[in-house]
């Protein structure tokens, strides 16, 4: 738990609790858990007789709700015990689709819209009741409609328009496909955190003999758009960078977008160098695929794909085919967004653990304490790469 002397002089908002919507029940859970955990080593017994510390030590700060929905697919939320003046914290994951409901018979699984009507539904049954309300929206939703081409909708800036509208305060996300969204709403709190020091623990955790220098490492951008975070990335390692470009058909339009013709590459040799593929999400990972099968062609040693969000919209069996080809070795993505259960058994697959993660963010914005004592700044994580070629060393005496 970092900077713990600052929570210590700090009131929190207010009460809190948390509201795990059924899209992130699991993670709820954890996040509860570590919270508890946390509290119990700040601040001393004191503060028990303390008004503005009422509810600040409990064994769980999980609220309980429930979303029942008629038989035609309608909805409605039903909050069931007293808000009045907590500090509100609504976890949404929009992408998972292995929530289901019943409608005229029928199962159908949770679409984005579906989840986003749900978050609105349970805000709405706040009542104004809370003192503060904030969004904790892993993946933002319809971040990829970030702007506008055209007579197109603007779907994520009107998204966060309508929340603060509702009364939210506080929307919270993680690698925004374009952070700049938050523009259409300038005034309002809005806070894109990134998992490269994640990414850092578990690449480093899952392979004991790499060596991080710019004879021996690469990061690759797997197009332009994700070109700043494999520069931060590689700038903490102190290795180069390379990228690939997407070039298009732009004649033709499939499935609401140009299609692919090639991936072009911009960079030095790969020969014999390992690979860290840096990008925002996979959705089908057809066009990751390709780049990395593209990267081995090139010479490069051993590939490893770092992801925020892993969607996999076409299921893992091209994923399991590459692995089979020595395409990659292997692919890290967070559990910010619903991962089909049977990827966890894929010796290919490692997760980056985001849990402990957000209960710090939490924590703070709950104490309206600066968000930066959460991030992992660079020198934690030259920390760890210290303490890793410290042991590579030793092993290789």
């Amino acid at each position: 738990m970092p900077n713990i002397a600052e929570l210590e002089n700090a009131v929190p908002v207010g009460p809190l609790k948390i509201i795990a919507l059924p899209s992130m029940t699991e993670m709820g859970k954890t996040i509860n858990d570590y919270l508890v955990e946390f509290r119990k080593v700040v601040h001393n017994d004191s503060v028990k007789n303390d008004p503005a510390f009422h509810g600040y030590k409990e064994d769980n700060y999980l609220l309980e709700y429930e979303l029942p929905r008629f038989g035609s697919g309608e909805s409605k939320a039903l909050i069931k015990e007293s808000i009045r003046g907590k500090d509100i914290f609504i976890l949404v994951d929009v992408c998972n689709h292995s929530v289901t409901y019943k409608m005229n018979g029928y199962e159908n699984h949770m679409s984005p819209d579906d989840h986003y009507q749900d978050l609105k539904r349970i805000i709405g049954a706040c009542n104004g009741k809370a003192n503060r309300i904030n969004i904790i929206m892993p993946f933002l939703y319809e971040g990829r409609q970030h702007r506008r081409n055209g007579l197109e909708s603007l779907d994520a800036a009107y998204m966060l328009e309508e929340l603060y509208d509702m009364g939210v305060s506080n929307f919270v996300t993680f690698d925004a496909h374009d952070p700049r969204v938050q523009n259409s709403t300038p005034l309002k709190g809005f806070d894109n955190f990134m998992p490269p020091y994640q990414f850092m623990k578990a690449l480093l955790a899952s392979e004991q003999n790499l060596r991080v220098d710019k004879e021996h490492l690469v990061v690759i951008s797997p197009d332009e758009g994700a070109l700043d975070r494999a520069i931060y990335f590689a700038n903490v390692l102190g290795i180069d960078t390379g990228m690939f470009y997407k070039r298009r058909d732009y004649t033709t339009i499939v499935n609401g977008k140009n299609p692919i013709v090639a991936h072009e590459y911009l960079g030095d040799s790969l020969n014999g160098k390992d690979v860290i593929i840096m990008d925002d999400m996979i959705s089908s990972g057809g066009s990751m695929i390709d780049t990395a099968g593209q990267l081995k062609k090139m010479g490069a040693g051993r590939v490893f794909i770092c992801t925020t969000f892993g969607l996999f919209t076409e299921g893992l069996a091209g994923f399991d085919e590459a692995f089979e080809k020595k395409y990659f070795d292997r692919l890290i993505t967070t559990n910010l967004t619903y991962l089909p259960p049977e990827i966890y058994d894929k010796p290919y697959f490692k997760v980056a653990d985001m849990s402990k993660f957000i209960s710090s963010i939490i924590d703070f914005m709950n104490h309206d304490a600066s968000l930066s004592n959460v991030m992992a700044t660079t020198e934690k994580m030259h920390a760890i790469l210290e303490e890793y070629n410290a042991h590579r060393d030793i092993s290789l005496k």
